[in-house]
């Protein structure tokens, strides 16, 4: 199959990225017509071990990279307006802000992210970690963590305070976490879905939502209870035993992009990350 062929799908997904990473849809598409002009110089630079997607955007960062300025200073925009995101994520280190739209926006796994940025593994987590930082420099925030394990607790609140922001408390059960949202609002809710007294963390964060707009991020050993297909979908679900390094990407994605969906069961008027 011919390069042309290979690629041609991931073409509007590698511009969504341009982008988001040079700041303006006139400098990153200008970016990808300079990628797409050295693969028809140099095919031989398309690497046809890897999957094309990968290969594709490898292909892009070597191009994106070979310019100085976008390795020390954010680039330059194209005289347009700038979003808040757009502005965050030029506040990010470059490298740092490559892994984290790599990861957070397009998908990809913290293997394929040491392949398109052909750096090892331990770089890439070093990379996401900082961009974590980075963010929570910008928009650090209170947070509820709702969870009834004791050690799992321990362990996110540690989590999350090394990102930088701060925990309100942790709340075990469904009255806990109401209570505790009403004596100080947070920025954040992380919550277990089955809890100490069986109660619905489920339940507690739709009845949270309805006086309150806030991001949640479920984390949970049941995700087949959200996950139903019938209903919508939290956008954000992470399943237990869960790595330290998806939550702190996923925590940061959250606040970051503060992107907004239903949460099952709630009222359709209510909109929640979830």
């Amino acid at each position: 199959m011919a390069i042309a062929e290979k690629i041609a799908p991931h073409l509007p997904y590698l511009r969504r990225f341009a982008r988001a990473l040079c700041g303006s849809q006139e400098s990153g598409d200008a970016y990808v017509v300079a990628v797409l002009e050295s693969l028809v110089e140099d095919p031989s630079s398309f690497s046809q071990d890897e999957e094309p997607r990968v290969s594709l955007y490898a292909c892009f960062l070597k191009v994106w990279n070979s310019v100085r300025i976008n390795q020390t200073a954010t680039t330059p925009l194209a005289g347009r307006p700038q979003s808040t995101v757009d502005r965050s994520i030029e506040a990010i280190t470059p490298a740092a802000r490559q892994a984290f739209l790599l990861t957070s926006v397009e998908g990809f796994t913290s293997a394929q992210v040491a392949q398109i940025m052909d750096v090892p593994m331990e770089r890439v987590s070093e990379l996401v970690n900082q961009a974590g930082k980075e963010i929570a420099e910008q928009v650090a925030t209170d947070v509820l963590i709702i969870e009834d394990e004791p050690l799992i607790a321990m362990d996110l609140e540690s989590l999350v305070q090394g990102l930088g922001h701060s925990v309100t408390g942790v709340a075990r059960t469904h009255r806990e976490a109401v209570a505790a949202v009403r004596a100080k609002r947070p920025g954040l809710v992380l919550a277990d879905i089955q809890l100490a007294d069986g109660s619905s963390g489920l339940d507690a964060v739709n009845e949270i939502l309805l006086s309150f707009d806030m991001p949640v991020i479920f984390i949970t050993a049941f995700p087949e209870r959200l996950l139903t297909g019938e209903r919508p979908e939290p956008t954000f679900l992470i399943t237990k035993p869960f790595e330290t390094n998806t939550v702190r990407a996923i925590i940061s994605q959250a606040l970051f992009f503060g992107t907004s969906a239903r949460v099952p069961g709630q009222d359709a008027q209510k909109n929640a990350v979830a």
